[in-house]
């Protein structure tokens, strides 16, 4: 028999708790799964602002607080 554990974090998204069946994620896998599709967002991990070309490369991991901003426009 074999032990499977499936794997899953707690994030705090936005200000809400989240549960994400993975481990970790970057910031565009995490923007796919919640359908963020807003052109214009601004993302910060731990308070850290994250360069919209380092999307690929930024993990997210358990515990994380993340925000994901929408960037409005107008006149």
């Amino acid at each position: 028999m074999t032990n499977l554990k499936l794997l899953q974090m707690k994030i705090i998204l936005n200000n809400t708790e989240e549960t994400i069946d993975r481990d970790q994620l970057t910031v565009n896998e995490l923007l796919k799964v919640k359908n963020f599709s807003f052109k214009m967002l601004v993302v910060k991990i731990n308070g850290q602002l994250v360069k919209k070309s380092d999307y690929d490369q930024a993990m997210i991991g358990d515990g994380d607080d993340v925000m994901v901003l929408h960037l409005i426009s107008g006149g």
